[in-house]
């Protein structure tokens, strides 16, 4: 690549403070010209944190500071008129999770960037966790033989930092991750069935859902930011063996602890998980997270050269179970899709 693809950032949040901005500055790749915000507060720490960066007030401001593409982290009932908007200017687009509220206002998106030809990507980066990538490295590898049952969680006990009621609710907060992932590792599903609990703000919390794979795996996936005793980040079952591990991805906690990119994605040996098999176990060293490769990825696909990291379509299939899964948790029926 011969020049940086020029990013905006849209909204100054925790996400965009800690998961996108680090990312870009860290890319060569990338050049962040400009960031998107309202929040007087927020300027004022973009320029202190992303000195050089002029703030804007409005997408057209950044695609006349020359941006070619946009980075958008805000609200979630902003993200489907944020990318379309952004896509109509002519700028490539990542947007955060969840991608869109329902699969019909992803569909809209994806087609809109297809008849555009700009690069259109889901902020999946929850595909570079230091565990999944041990999953798939362990699933690929054939270690566990055929996978017949996954366990994934995301669970915290944070219940005053739980996602706001601009569009979410845990089921489309970690549920976006929790079915990307599930999805990515064991391919389409042919039924949905969920549970989740309503706090006092109505939002829904305490997800439970419950994938049947086309190729029959079954994926077990629990989401929470009230739960005092998380469970394994993954319990993953196959016909030779099971991957158990409790500790979670550290990519999170090293962006906001401002660690340099050499430590990203490094995981401590005591936070390994272990692989049983009849009769014996063995620990399984943890792969290094990759959050880093997002952006780069991406750039080149801005530039022609090669996919984005994270088919668009692929926001589309996980919108689809997202809205079955909503489907049965209010009907507490099996949902076929």
């Amino acid at each position: 690549m011969t020049t940086a693809v020029r990013f905006g950032l849209v909204g100054y949040g925790f996400g965009a403070r800690y998961f996108h901005a680090p990312l870009l500055l860290a890319a060569p790749e990338c050049e962040l010209i400009g960031v998107l915000t309202s929040s007087d507060e927020r300027r004022a720490l973009v320029g202190q944190e992303v000195p050089g960066a002029p703030t804007v007030a409005s997408l057209t401001e950044l695609a006349d500071l020359g941006a070619e593409a946009v980075a958008i982290s805000t609200p979630a009932d902003t993200h489907s008129a944020l990318t379309d908007e952004a896509l109509r200017l002519g700028l490539a687009v990542v947007c955060d999770k969840p991608f869109a509220l329902t699969a019909e206002a992803a569909r809209t998106s994806v087609a809109l960037a297809a008849s555009l030809g700009l690069a259109l990507s889901p902020y999946q980066n929850r595909r570079e966790d230091s565990d999944f990538r041990t999953v798939r490295a362990l699933v690929d590898g054939g270690t566990l033989g055929t996978v017949t049952r996954l366990e994934s969680r995301f669970e915290r006990y944070a219940p005053q930092d739980g996602p706001g009621a601009a569009g979410g609710g845990t089921l489309l907060d970690f549920g976006s991750h929790l079915v990307d992932q599930a999805l990515f590792l064991l391919g389409p599903v042919r039924s949905v069935y969920a549970e989740l609990r309503d706090r006092d703000s109505g939002l829904d919390d305490d997800v439970f859902v419950a994938l049947t794979h086309a190729s029959g795996a079954r994926s077990h996936l629990w989401g929470s930011w009230s739960q005092f005793a998380p469970g394994p980040r993954w319990r993953v079952t196959g016909t030779e063996g099971t991957y158990v591990v409790a500790a979670s991805d550290g990519q999170e906690a090293q962006l906001i602890a401002g660690a340099p990119p050499e430590e990203w994605g490094v995981e401590p040996a005591e936070s390994s998980g272990t692989v049983y098999s009849a009769g014996s176990s063995g620990v399984r060293p943890t792969e290094r997270g990759r959050w880093d490769t997002f952006y780069p990825r991406f750039a080149a696909a801005v530039r022609g050269d090669g996919p984005p990291p994270v088919d668009p379509a692929d926001a589309v299939a996980t919108a689809v179970v997202l809205d079955a899964a909503r489907v049965s948790a209010r009907t507490g029926e099996v949902v076929t899709v």
